[in-house]
């Protein structure tokens, strides 16, 4: 892995010296926040070494570097799943790249339906901490103390002072806000209501198909993780409806206005 980071990386400083403050994963139908990338040098994950490819709607497939709001960042504009066929370190890859590039804080967004019965469809969820229900970890299996710890303490995976910033954005900004636990599954098929009842009793106020191995890594390579979850449905069973993407898609489009300036004002005010 480590001899693949190197070539990616190699890659990419042959295509732009940006070196980047923060890292953006943008989920499902949320990667409009690229367009205000200011000089954005624009890498097709095609032509990066050792990158998967990115195959779900909604998904640009690009790595952009650039400025944004007064910050160097790079967005993942597109992300890749455990139910593509992708492993877990395929999944995380991007992420120890973006390290490797010089990124020290990430934050990391996606589409998730809602298992608390008070949020509303449109609702952005602050995520304070998580449940892992892929049943592994993307950290198992060979180790290089040059990647980070082995065993990587999760007590606080979201960074407590990037969640404060947040929430003081999002309520200057009047962007509708809720805070809460986000439980990601493997996919791609959408839980069954005795599942989201099950997830309710654990805690989950929150349910999706990512994030969470990101996150592991992210903390692995003692990165600053905040996590942002845009409830585009109710989770099954909570109404009384069947679940699309296409559902996904239309609440993300309808909602991309607040999202963007929402990120946008929260990396104004981080401080590097």
């Amino acid at each position: 892995m480590l001899r693949n980071l190197r070539q990616s990386v190699d890659y990419i400083h042959a295509v732009t010296d940006i070196q980047p403050q923060i890292a953006l994963v943008l989920g499902s139908g949320l990667g409009a926040v690229v367009r205000d990338i200011k000089n954005p040098v624009k890498i097709s994950y095609y032509n990066i070494p050792h990158f998967p490819m990115a195959t779900i709607e909604g998904h640009a497939g690009e790595l952009v570097l650039g400025t944004l709001c007064g910050k160097r960042v790079v967005a993942m504009s597109g992300r890749f799943h455990y139910y593509e066929g992708h492993s877990l370190a395929n999944i995380t890859y991007p992420v120890r790249v973006m390290k490797f590039l010089g990124a020290h804080i990430l934050i990391v967004t996606n589409a998730a339906g809602a298992i608390n019965r008070s949020f509303k469809v449109g609702d952005f969820m602050l995520v304070t901490d998580h449940i892992n229900n892929f049943k592994q970890d993307p950290l198992r299996g060979e180790h290089s103390d040059e990647l980070g710890p082995r065993f990587v303490d999760m007590s606080y995976p979201y960074d407590p002072n990037l969640l404060a910033l947040a929430e003081r954005v999002a309520k200057r900004e009047r962007i509708r806000f809720q805070k809460g636990v986000y439980l990601a599954s493997t996919g791609p098929s959408y839980e069954t209501p005795a599942e989201i009842r099950g997830y309710a009793i654990l805690g989950a106020d929150a349910a999706g198909m990512s994030t969470i191995p990101e996150v592991i890594v992210a903390r692995q390579m003692r990165m600053r993780v905040l996590g942002i979850s845009c409830m585009t449905n109710m989770a099954a069973g909570v109404l009384d409806k069947p679940l699309s993407h296409a559902e996904v898609i239309e609440t993300t489009r309808r909602v991309k206005g607040d999202f963007g300036r929402l990120i946008k004002a929260i990396v104004k005010e981080i401080r590097i």
